[in-house]
């Protein structure tokens, strides 16, 4: 698949985002994220992505006594990035997902890289290209996403591309990865077979010495 062009295919819109969080990370699997930073784009297809939910969701930012100045991106305007600084070193790209007042949000957490490979591979050196987007530190970092970003609108410095949504047979569902509780909700979608997928195991957090070494984000 080619990275789709900003000249050929058109961005995902606003009407695309403005729904429950699942539909939306199921669909966003075979989509083309694109990131340009200082006058340079990086792309590449979405492979696998985890949906987090509102108040009632226990893996969510927004499992709070309501809005936070962390988590307030989630309860819209949609179609709008939430990037949040986690393990005091990386950054997670999220998309808005859901009617503006209602928090959600479809966590970005592997991509196969297309475009701008030169620049993944200078913000990543010393990674194998395989290893430049399989987990979602990893996916910001390549892309040169990190705080600036929060909040920004898709459709200019992020864009996502509308390329065929893949068949049900090569997507697969699981629980998520990395939470201390709301682990077992199946909210995480992949590309079945696909080498870009984070090496993450669903369940809950590891141990923080475990962590350290199996964070999927270095």
């Amino acid at each position: 698949m080619r990275a789709a062009s900003s000249d050929c295919t058109p961005h995902l819109q606003a009407a695309f985002f403005e729904r429950q969080a699942e539909a939306v990370a199921r669909e966003l699997l075979g989509k083309v994220l694109a990131v340009t930073v200082d006058g340079v784009c990086a792309a590449g297809v979405i492979v696998e992505t985890e949906a987090y939910l509102g108040a009632d969701d226990p893996g969510s930012h927004a499992a709070t006594k309501g809005v936070t100045p962390r988590n307030r991106v989630m309860y819209g305007p949609p179609a709008h990035a939430y990037v949040y600084f986690t393990y005091g070193t990386h950054h997670m790209l999220n998309l808005v997902t859901g009617p503006e007042g209602t928090a959600g949000a479809v966590l970005v957490r592997a991509l196969e890289p297309r475009t701008g490979l030169d620049a993944m591979r200078a913000r990543r050196p010393g990674r194998t290209d395989t290893e430049l987007t399989n987990g979602p530190g990893k996916v910001a970092a390549a892309l040169g996403v990190d705080l600036r970003h929060n909040g920004v609108p898709l459709g200019e410095d992020i864009r996502v591309y509308d390329v065929p949504v893949l068949r049900d047979g090569k997507v697969e569902i699981s629980g998520r990865i990395g939470l201390s509780s709301g682990h077992e909700a199946p909210l995480r979608f992949f590309v079945a077979d696909n080498g870009y997928v984070s090496r993450g195991r669903p369940g809950p957090r590891a141990s923080r010495r475990s962590a350290t070494t199996d964070r999927e984000t270095t």
